[in-house]
């Protein structure tokens, strides 16, 4: 699974001019099911954000996790982040897993993220959604399942 995390100071969806999530400060997460991912890659993936040390410590560091501050998630699908724009001006999504796959995988992140004590909203899977957020710092992380044992 693949995800872009962003540390913000609020974040909000919409689907149709109504607000279906939004949190304070924590982490906005983009996630994507790939083909071949499972249920334990949402997991370890999940376990990983709630740990990231991104938020900063009294000596202006980042050392803190989103759950060291008592911070929220809100979690969105996004199969772009499957994108291969290696040829073309077209991005490819075949990499992205199956829609049922996907929505499966996605609800899984969210509520294994949920486990590990961050409390979660999310967007709607498959819905036209408008994200907003404030990112804080600017800070965003790229995280991919695959990339680590």
């Amino acid at each position: 699974m693949r995800a872009l995390i962003q540390r913000v100071t609020h974040a909000a969806v919409e689907v149709d001019g109504r607000e279906i999530g939004g949190i304070g400060p924590g982490l906005l997460v983009l996630v994507c099911a790939m083909q071949g991912d499972d249920e334990a890659a949402a997991a370890k993936l999940a376990a990983r954000v709630a740990k990231l040390r991104i938020f900063k410590d009294d000596a202006d560091k980042m050392n803190r996790s989103v759950l060291d501050i008592a911070g929220e998630a809100l979690v969105v699908s996004q199969f772009t982040l499957a994108a291969d724009t290696r040829t073309g001006n077209r991005p490819g999504f075949s990499a992205a897993a199956p829609p049922e796959d996907g929505r499966r995988l996605y609800e899984c992140f969210a509520r294994d993220l949920s486990a590990q004590g961050v409390p979660v909203q999310t967007g709607e899977f498959g819905g036209d959604m408008k994200v907003s957020l404030l990112n804080d710092g600017p800070v965003t992380i790229w995280m991919d399942s695959a990339d680590r044992a």
